[in-house]
C-alpha cells in the first residue's frame, strides 16, 4: 500500500499534537500549595518547644500590629503560614491545641479556639474536638467539655456520635456528673446526632458500675427496639455486673438472664464462669451444676476453674458421688487439675473418712508436678486425727517437716488436740514448746486445752510448771485456762497460789498501767483516796473495754475475764 505524500505528513503532526505536554504554569499549583503548607507546619513544630509558660501578651512589638496581644503559639501559627503565603490547615490547629494541652496552657487555648471559630473558613475535622473533650475530662474540666460540645457547629463541623461518646465517657466516669446525661441526650437529638451502639455501651457500662443492672437491661431493650443488632459484649457486661452486685439473689439474676437470652444473647466461656462463681457464692450448688451442664451442651468446653468451683460446692453440700464423677470427668477430658481442684477433692475424701485415699492423692499430686500446700497437709492431718489414726498423723507430720512445709498455728493446734485426745499430754506440751521456740504464736484455745486437760487430770503442779514456762516467753493464756486453775486450786494459801502470784506479776504491772490510762483523770482524782472505789472503777473500765487482766489490789488477787456479764471470782491471799 502506498500512502500519498500529503497523508504521510499529517499523521505525525496529529500524533505530536495529542501526546505532547503543555508547558508548566508559572503560577502555584495545588501540589506547590500543599508543599508550602507542609513546610509551614514543620517550622511551627520547630518553634513549639520555645513556647514560654505565660505568653498571652507576647506578640509583635509594633504598636500598630493588631496581633500584639495574641498568645505565642497562635502568633507562631499565623506567622509560619504567612511566611509561605498560605492558609493554616486543620492539622496545624490540631498540633497547636495538643501542644497547649500538654503544657496545661488553657488560657492560650481559649484564644486559639476563638481564632479558629471567627477567622478561619475551612471545615474543622471532628477529631480535633474529640481530642479536646477528652483532654478536658482528663483535667477535670467537665463544664468546659460540655460547652465545647454544644459549640461544635459554630466551628463549621457537624457533630456525630464520636464527639457525643467522648463527652459521655467523661460524664459517666464521675457519679456526680451522671445527672447531666439525660439532658445531654435530649439536646443531642436536637443536634441530629444519632446514638450508636457504642453510645449504648457507654451508658450501660455506667449503669452497671453504679449497680443499676435493671436499668441497663431496659436500655438494652431500647437498643434492640431502635433497630440495632445485639452486642454480646454489652450483655456480658450486664451479666458480670449482676454477678458482682450485692443484695441480689440468684433468682433475679436467672430471670434477667432469661430475658437476655430471648433477645438473642448467647453465653460465652467467661459468662458461664461468672455465673457459676456467683451461684456457688450464693449457695445454689445444684444450679451451678446445671449451668455447667448447659455450658457443655452449648459446645463450650469448661475450663478447670469451672470444674473446681462446682466440685467444691458439691463437696460442701455432701454430694460426694456426684463430686467423684465430676473429678473423673476432669481427668477424662484431659484437663490438668490445679491445687484448688485437688484440695476440693481431698476435702471430700476426708469428710467421707477416706483419709488413706486422700493421703495417696498427695503422692499423685507430686507425680504430676502439683506440689501440695499447707492446706492439703492440714486436711489429711486433721482427717487422721478425727478417725483416731494418731500414728499415721505422726507420719504426715514427719513428712511435712521433712519437706519443709511451713507450719502455722492452726496445724500445730490440730496435732496438739490429737495428743490431748489420746491422753499424751507430755507430747502436747513438748510440741507447744517447739511451737514457741519457732516464734509461732499459738491460739489461746491451744493453751486453754493443755492447761484444762492437766487440771482436770489433777496434775496441778504440772499445769503450774507449764504455765511458768509459757509466761516466761511473754505469752498469757486465755480465760478458760485461768478458770481451770482457780477451780482446781484450794482456797487456802499454798505454794501453788504463791507461784500463781509470781507468774502474774509481770502481766499485772502492764495491765494496771493500762487500766489507769483508760480511766479519765477526773475519775482517778475522785477515787484516789479510796482503794475500794478505785478497784471498782478499774473493774468497770476494764469491763467496758472488754480486756483480760490478772491484777493484784493490795492483798487481793483478782482474776477478771472481761466479757459481757462474765467476771471470774476473787481469790483471797493472806
Amino acid at each position: 500500500m502506498v500512502l500519498r505524500p500529503s497523508l504521510a505528513k499529517t499523521i505525525p503532526n496529529t500524533f505530536l499534537r495529542k501526546k505532547r505536554r503543555s508547558p508548566p504554569s508559572p503560577f502555584k499549583t495545588q501540589w506547590h500549595y500543599a508543599f508550602d503548607q507542609q513546610q509551614a507546619l514543620q517550622d511551627l513544630k520547630q518553634l513549639a518547644p520555645h513556647s514560654p509558660p505565660n505568653s498571652i501578651h507576647q506578640g509583635s512589638e509594633d504598636s500598630q500590629n493588631p496581633r500584639k496581644t495574641l498568645p505565642f503559639m497562635l502568633n507562631c501559627l499565623i506567622d509560619s503560614f504567612a511566611a509561605y503565603n498560605c492558609e493554616p490547615t486543620p492539622n496545624a490547629y490540631q498540633f497547636v491545641i495538643k501542644t497547649l494541652i500538654r503544657n496545661s496552657q488553657f488560657d492560650e487555648l481559649t484564644h486559639v479556639l476563638s481564632h479558629l471559630q471567627n477567622v478561619e473558613k475551612f471545615q474543622t475535622p471532628e477529631r480535633v474536638f474529640v481530642d479536646l473533650i477528652g483532654a478536658y475530662g482528663q483535667y477535670g474540666m467537665v463544664f468546659e467539655a460540655i460547652d465545647l460540645f454544644f459549640r461544635i457547629p459554630s466551628y463549621r463541623c457537624v457533630p456525630t456520635a464520636n464527639s457525643l461518646n467522648a463527652l459521655l465517657l467523661i460524664l459517666c466516669r464521675n457519679r456526680k456528673c451522671l445527672r447531666f446525661v439525660p439532658q445531654l441526650l435530649l439536646k443531642s437529638r436536637d443536634m441530629n446526632i444519632r446514638i450508636e451502639p457504642s453510645s449504648f455501651s457507654i451508658l450501660i457500662r455506667a449503669l452497671c458500675r453504679i449497680g443499676r443492672a435493671d436499668y441497663a437491661v431496659k436500655l438494652l431493650n431500647y437498643m434492640i427496639d431502635d433497630g440495632f443488632d445485639l452486642v454480646d459484649e454489652v450483655c456480658s457486661m450486664i451479666l458480670s455486673s449482676l454477678c458482682q452486685q450485692k443484695g441480689i439473689n440468684s433468682l433475679e439474676v436467672m430471670v434477667i438472664l432469661e430475658e437476655m437470652r430471648k433477645i438473642g444473647f448467647c453465653l460465652g466461656r467467661v459468662d458461664f464462669r461468672n455465673l457459676i462463681s456467683f451461684l456457688v457464692r450464693q449457695g445454689n450448688r445444684r444450679d451451678a451444676f446445671d449451668v455447667l451442664v448447659d455450658m457443655k451442651q452449648a459446645g463450650i468446653k469448661p475450663d478447670i476453674s469451672c470444674y473446681t468451683m462446682v466440685l467444691h460446692s458439691l463437696v460442701e453440700k455432701g454430694e460426694f458421688e456426684r463430686a467423684e464423677d465430676l473429678f473423673n470427668e476432669v481427668l477424662v477430658f484431659g484437663l490438668v487439675p490445679n491445687l484448688r481442684t485437688y484440695n476440693a477433692y481431698i476435702s471430700g475424701l476426708c469428710k467421707q473418712e477416706k483419709v488413706d485415699s486422700a493421703y495417696m492423692m498427695i503422692n499423685c499430686m507430686e507425680q504430676l508436678d502439683c506440689q501440695p500446700d499447707i492446706v492439703t497437709y492440714r486436711m489429711v492431718l486433721e482427717g487422721f486425727c478425727k478417725v483416731g489414726e494418731l500414728q499415721k498423723a505422726r507420719e504426715v507430720w514427719s513428712e511435712m517437716k521433712r519437706k519443709v512445709v511451713e507450719l502455722d498455728a492452726q496445724t500445730y493446734r490440730i496435732m496438739i488436740q490429737a495428743y490431748l485426745s489420746e491422753g499424751v499430754v507430755a507430747e502436747a506440751c513438748s510440741l507447744l514448746e517447739k511451737m514457741l521456740s519457732n516464734n509461732i504464736t499459738p491460739m489461746l484455745s491451744t493453751f486453754d486445752d493443755i492447761i484444762s486437760t492437766l487440771c482436770h487430770g489433777g496434775l496441778i503442779s504440772e499445769a503450774l510448771q507449764f504455765l511458768e514456762k509459757v509466761c516466761s516467753r511473754a505469752v498469757v493464756p486465755g480465760s478458760i485456762a485461768w478458770e481451770a486453775l482457780l477451780l482446781s486450786l484450794n482456797h487456802d494459801v499454798g505454794d501453788e497460789m504463791v507461784l500463781l502470784d509470781n507468774l502474774a506479776e509481770p502481766a499485772i504491772l502492764h495491765a494496771w498501767n493500762m487500766a489507769i490510762f483508760l480511766i479519765p483523770n477526773e475519775e482517778i482524782s475522785a477515787a484516789d483516796n479510796e482503794e475500794l472505789e478505785l478497784e471498782q472503777l478499774i473493774c468497770r473500765v476494764l469491763y467496758e473495754e472488754q480486756l483480760i487482766l490478772l491484777s493484784l489490789l493490795s492483798k487481793e488477787a483478782c482474776l477478771l475475764h472481761m466479757k459481757p456479764c462474765y467476771i471470774l471470782k476473787f481469790v483471797r491471799i493472806n
